[in-house]
């Protein structure tokens, strides 16, 4: 293969932690790096973060800042460990400092990539903080992404998501290492829950406010009246997960709630369970939604998950927060027994509707080096 050198791309993030957004990095990482293509990264975190030792092995760097809207700091990692095909930012608002600092120091592709819907701006600072990065994102980066419309709209506002350097760009998962029941981890880890053949529902992500997770608590307590048995599986963790243990304890949910943690069995844990339940009170776009409906898990998930998450293969089903807890806790034994097994289905679900990983590493590649890119696209493709 003949390029000028290997593409080096340096992302922007806040952890390289466990979630949605990470996943997917870690997802084109894999395939990019068997060509050459190297992601930096840019933490804001000085704790080893989940994929931290995985991207050092994969000729990743994790360059640790510890003031976060510094120009001055990005700039200067820029030029001590660059030259940089791209900068792409995925945090927020705080994209447009990395974005000013990429072109300062003379970054010619600068992404800015929208993954949430909403964010804390009730306090007067905040809400000056937005309102001067929005235009200031806008101006300094060469192409917009979004894992959701809505998630676009807010980061950049509605007329930027009309356009042409913006470009939706869904979360993609390898849906195929999730459409088999590993049947050998499923009964293992029901061994270790101690929950057997009980009904399990279950929820994948990390404990802060916007999860909801006291809702899912709440939910419990009608649940366990109509089936006594019922399980709820918790994955994950977070700065709320002592509170949300307390409040299980205080509402005598021991007995019915398992904290599985961190996990790397994922496809298990989603294989593991009847209905998979998201109630966040907001979403960029829901990526674990993804996972449960390759494994065919059915899920209830609230008004805020943004369609795009939705395959249309009859594994989705939605109702209001407003509706209240008992509304979702019948819901959901209703839906314990409308699993899907046809693989087939599941997987045109994700082709039709674009959640493709060797598509979306080819169009990470243009962007990242329209000159150059088409000679490694044309080598990625044999990966699949």
């Amino acid at each position: 293969m003949s390029t000028n050198r290997p593409i080096k791309i340096l992302h922007v993030v806040g952890a390289m932690n466990r979630a949605g957004t990470e996943t997917m990095l870690m997802n084109i990482f894999r395939y990019m790096k068997h060509e050459g293509i190297t992601f930096d990264f840019i933490s804001y975190s000085q704790e080893e973060a989940h994929y931290d030792r995985e991207i050092m092995e994969m000729g990743g760097r994790i360059i640790r800042l510890t003031k976060t809207n510094s120009v001055k700091a990005i700039y200067e990692t820029i030029k001590h460990y660059g030259p940089y095909d791209a900068v792409h930012a995925h945090t927020l608002f705080h994209c447009g400092v990395a974005l000013l600092a990429a072109l300062l120091a003379g970054v010619k592709i600068r992404i800015a990539h929208a993954h949430t819907t909403s964010d804390d701006t009730s306090t007067l600072a905040r809400k000056v903080y937005t309102t001067i990065m929005r235009p200031l994102i806008n101006a300094l980066s060469t192409q917009a992404l979004a894992c959701s419309e809505q998630a676009g709209r807010y980061l950049f506002g509605a007329k930027k998501v009309q356009k042409s350097d913006y470009t939706y760009f869904p979360n993609v998962i390898e849906y195929e290492k999730f459409l088999s029941k590993p049947e050998a981890s499923v009964n293992r880890f029901k061994m270790e829950a101690g929950c057997g053949k009980n009904l399990i529902i279950g929820h994948i992500g990390r404990f802060i406010a916007a999860k909801n997770h006291e809702f899912l608590l709440d939910v419990m307590k009608y649940a366990v009246k109509k089936e006594p048995a019922i399980q709820l599986l918790l994955v994950g963790d977070g700065d709320l997960r002592a509170q949300i243990e307390a409040k299980a304890r205080s509402e005598g949910l021991t007995d019915n709630i398992y904290f599985a943690g961190i996990r790397e069995d994922v496809a298990a844990m989603l294989h593991s369970m009847d209905v998979f339940v998201f109630p966040s009170l907001y979403e960029g776009l829901g990526l674990v939604l993804l996972e449960a409906q390759a494994c065919g898990v059915p899920a209830l998930v609230s008004e805020a998950i943004q369609p795009e998450a939705d395959l249309r293969v009859g594994l989705v089903s939605r109702k209001k927060l407003s509706d209240g807890p008992k509304a979702w806790a019948d819901e959901i034994i209703e839906l314990s027994s409308q699993k899907e097994t046809n693989t087939s289905k599941i997987k045109a679900g994700f082709e039709t509707n674009g959640y493709s990983l060797p598509k979306a590493i080819n169009a990470l590649i243009r962007l990242y080096n329209p000159e150059t890119g088409g000679a490694y696209e044309r080598h990625i493709d044999h990966l699949f």
